[in-house]
């Protein structure tokens, strides 16, 4: 027993000392591909043995070991020379031949580069004209060196969980906050105006601004000339902006010259400052003149009680505006208290600069949304066309994917890498995007001064700059890159074997991947379709909207001191020129807002009353005659008729519901410590948005009014126009010559308030007819690949006694069927998108099924108007041709 066990241990011991060294065949493996270790392990071991009987085995083991140390060496130059010449694949040169392919290849296929390079045209001129437009918007209001520490100060009021929020403040806030809290570096007050400027016989209405002297140092106003000692603190001098000093005083200096503002007082011009910014609200403003000019210290607009201007502050660097919102919010309710009621839960916050032009909606008693939700929808719109305009080229690229199996296949046995042919077909369509890229240049440059016109701004690609040309061409090989790395990975792909032995079939209409692709395409255009009919169908909404007043030929201008004073004399002329109907004056033009009032009291209200707010307007007799607004109970304010009438006011429907009164004629209201007495009660009319509810408004006499600012004339429509205007503009000047004649139309101001949705109605119709357009290309190109894959199958089937509109049906049911799968899946986006953006109106169209037909039956009309001539066409080919090959 043992003795076997030790002859077993010793033949054991023998075989393994007889064997190759493990180390070798371990090194061995490492280096060989897996596939041929076997066959050479098999040789080497072979060689061992012979070597080992005529040598040994210890001189056999080392000859096995340098032959496979040979062989790793050997194995590692081919690899080293492959490196090498993988790298030559990838070289300058290699891409320039590969490009140089590229462009023939695009001549052999006109009509597929026509449509690819088309749709990135397209794509690139509308995703770059959408970007402009949003760069501009999101850089409005931010063009001040300090515009991170500029802030505006808003006024809120809360009681019962209900917020109120309003941007006018009181004239004391902006030297208390300047005085009292350290945190605020500069304060100053603003109020935009139009008043009318004479120098000489030279008349004109300009718009400017009443402002503190820190206004020029928060806003960075540049003085061109003058002195900037108290510039804005003394009275009577006047800083006015480039653009008016040459209108007024041409090329003379205009520091040191005196004009006269409403023929009645004198001003000297002490500095003259560059035009403000474009990109700026402050853009209108002609000129500056120091507060003090219409808030007189002492008077009631100079008190804690009005909120009739706006306050801008300055913090101190490192300040926090949370921090100052929380040391500053009780300022008002505390010079408020024992003046007003309900003032304790009043407060004030900062709303920041960066802010104010995007984020102006107010809603809830916070400053929410507004414009920005316009510039996500258009970002949206932009990426939506450029994936479109992309997805067209990955269709077609490996629709035509036959033509490319067989270069595919030749390159391959010719041995070249899998990276070579990415590089080759990304080339490809870096090419295409290139020509795209430039044909988009001139068309940007040739269409900009119309997109100017249609969003109201001056935008202009600097096309002298290398960082436009520079973000240009990054833009395009992103673009190239984005729609040639799908096509180049999947053509790059193919296998020798398959597409060499014969016809190679490569994808159809029906391939999955390209189906989804067709799928996202058909999405995005019905989301822009949903889009635009949501945008019209809003815009009509409001448009119909009863707007309460007569707004045909209701003609209204300022009136100025001279016209003021002789008022009556005026009237007079007016009406007996037959031109007018009825005349009113007003503190500001009847189709707008006059000013607000809170802690109104009337019979019965209690004191969560106080803190409903009030919209006030101060009016002369006739206005209701004048506006043409409904009157529903009473009479009118008339003086002249009903001395008492000083104190007469007239609500709007909402105003006496507030007030729950049942007989509002006759009761007794009291505000600005007056009482005064309802005449009479008119239908709700619109005066500031279309889009929002009517508020409470009261409408005061004369007594209610600072001064009369505005003239309303009811034109007599029985007169043409021209004439009308001809006697008007003759009559003012007969009582003050040096009136600048100059006037609006209650209809053409109504009408402006739709402007910005119209402007956004204009820009998504536009992109979306683009993008349709785009997809509609896409398509088209698509649907000949299609026929002509299936044109011997078409040929079968027109022997069997097929019809040619049942052909046509079949052809066409792929992409009608990919059409309604699109439209399931965009429904409920472009729903959600375009409910996100109505959120902006309380007065809002609701989103109806209309709305979704009219998508779902646009699409497929296009779909099958697009495809429906291929289909027709391979229909009516001769089977005998078709099928000739067979």
């Amino acid at each position: 027993m043992g003795v076997n066990y030790f002859q077993g241990f010793a033949r054991a011991r023998n075989m393994s000392y007889n064997n190759p060294p493990k180390f070798a065949d371990w090194l061995l493996s490492l280096f060989c591909h897996p596939e041929q270790v076997e066959e050479v392990q098999g040789d080497l071991q072979e060689r061992f043995q012979k070597c080992a009987a005529r040598s040994g085995v210890r001189r056999a083991k080392f000859r096995y070991t340098l032959e496979v140390l040979g062989f790793a060496r050997f194995i590692f130059k081919q690899r080293r020379r492959a490196s090498q010449y993988q790298t030559q694949i990838f070289s300058f040169g290699m891409l320039t031949t590969y490009l140089r392919i590229s462009w023939r290849n695009l001549l052999k296929a006109k009509g597929y580069a026509f449509i690819n390079i088309t749709g990135l045209m397209v794509a690139m001129t509308a995703s770059t004209l959408i970007c402009l437009w949003i760069q501009s918007e999101l850089q409005f209001d931010r063009s001040y060196s300090k515009v991170d520490r500029i802030f505006q100060v808003y006024n809120r009021d809360i009681f019962n969980d209900e917020k109120s929020v309003w941007s006018t403040t009181p004239s004391p806030l902006a030297h208390e906050l300047n005085a009292s809290y350290p945190d605020i570096e500069m304060a100053t007050r603003y109020v935009p105006l139009t008043l009318l400027l004479s120098v000489g016989d030279l008349n004109s209405n300009v718009k400017g601004a009443l402002a503190d002297p820190d206004f020029v140092r928060i806003f960075d106003v540049n003085l061109l000339s003058g002195s900037e000692n108290r510039l804005l603190a003394d009275a009577g001098r006047i800083i006015i902006s480039r653009r008016l000093a040459t209108n007024l005083f041409g090329t003379e200096n205009a520091v040191g010259k005196t004009m006269q503002i409403d023929h009645k007082d004198h001003f000297l011009v002490s500095a003259v400052m560059d035009n403000l910014p474009e990109s700026s609200q402050f853009q209108d403003i002609d000129y500056l003149i120091p507060c003090e000019y219409m808030i007189k210290p002492g008077s009631a607009s100079a008190d804690w009680t009005s909120n009739n201007l706006s306050t801008f502050v300055l913090l101190r660097q490192g300040a926090q505006q949370a921090a100052v919102n929380q040391k500053i919010r009780k300022v008002t309710a505390h010079h408020l208290k024992g003046t007003l009621d309900n003032v304790a839960n009043r407060e004030i916050f900062l709303h920041s600069a960066h802010k104010w032009h995007l984020y102006s909606k107010i809603e809830k008693g916070e400053v929410v949304g507004g414009g920005i939700v316009a510039v996500r929808l258009f970002a949206l719109v932009a990426i939506f066309i450029l994936v479109t305009a992309c997805v067209n080229f990955v269709n077609l690229s490996t629709a035509r994917g036959e033509m490319s199996a067989r270069e595919v296949g030749v390159r391959k046995v010719a041995g070249a890498a899998k990276g070579s042919l990415v590089l080759r077909f990304i080339s490809e369509a870096i090419l295409l995007a290139l020509i795209a890229g430039l044909l988009a240049a001139v068309v940007i440059w040739a269409v900009t001064p119309a997109f100017n016109d249609l969003v109201g701004r001056h935008l202009q690609p600097d096309f002298t700059s290398p960082r436009f040309w520079a973000s240009g061409l990054a833009f395009v090989l992103l673009t190239g890159l984005l729609a040639g790395s799908y096509p180049a990975f999947v053509l790059s792909s193919f296998q020798p074997a398959k597409v060499l032995k014969g016809p190679y079939r490569f994808g159809t209409a029906a391939t999955p991947a390209r189906k989804c692709l067709v799928v996202l395409q058909f999405a995005f255009a019905i989301v822009l379709i949903i889009s635009t009919l949501v945008i019209r169908n809003q815009i009509d909404h409001a448009e119909r909207r009863e707007s309460g007043f007569n707004k045909e030929h209701l003609f209204y201008a300022a009136l100025p001191g001279n016209l003021e004073k002789h008022y009556p004399l005026l009237r007079d002329q007016l009406i007996t020129s037959g031109a007018v109907v009825s005349a009113t004056r007003s503190l500001g033009p009847t189709v707008s807002l006059n000013t607000r009032q809170w802690g109104v009291q009337f019979p019965g209200s209690v004191e969560t009353d106080k803190n409903v707010e009030f919209d006030l307007f101060g009016a002369d007799r006739e206005f209701i005659a004048t506006t043409g607004v409904t009157l529903l109970e009473g009479r009118e304010i008339d003086i002249s008729k009903y001395p008492t009438d000083s104190t007469a006011i007239v609500l709007n429907e909402t105003a006496a519901k507030a007030m729950r009164l049942k007989t509002p004629v006759g009761a007794s209201v009291r505000f600005q410590k007056t009482d005064w007495h309802v005449v009479g009660v008119v239908k709700d009319f619109i005066y500031e948005s279309p889009y929002s509810p009517v508020k409470p408004a009261i409408i005061t006499g004369p007594a209610g009014m600072l001064a009369h600012q505005w003239v309303n004339l009811r034109l007599n429509p029985a007169e043409k126009l021209e004439k009308n205007l001809m006697m008007l503009e003759a009559i003012f000047k007969k009582i003050d010559p040096g009136y600048p004649f100059s006037y609006s139309f209650a209809d053409d101001t109504y009408e402006a308030r739709f402007a910005r949705e119209k402007q956004i109605g204009i820009l998504t119709t536009t992109f979306t007819g683009l993008a349709i357009f785009i997809s509609s290309m896409g398509i088209f190109g698509l649907a000949a690949f299609a026929a002509q894959q299936r044109i011997k199958e078409i040929g079968v089937r027109k022997v069997l006694g097929a019809s040619v509109p049942s052909i046509v049906g079949l052809l066409t049911a792929d992409f009608v069927k990919l059409a309604i799968i699109a439209f399931a899946i965009a429904a409920p986006v472009g729903w959600y998108i375009m409910d996100q953006w109505l959120t902006d109106f309380e007065y809002r169209v609701q989103i109806g099924p209309g709305v979704f037909l009219f998508a779902s039956c646009s699409t497929l009309l296009i779909v099958t108007s697009t495809v429906v001539w291929h289909s027709v066409r391979a229909a009516l080919m001769d089977p005998v041709r078709s099928l000739a090959s067979e």
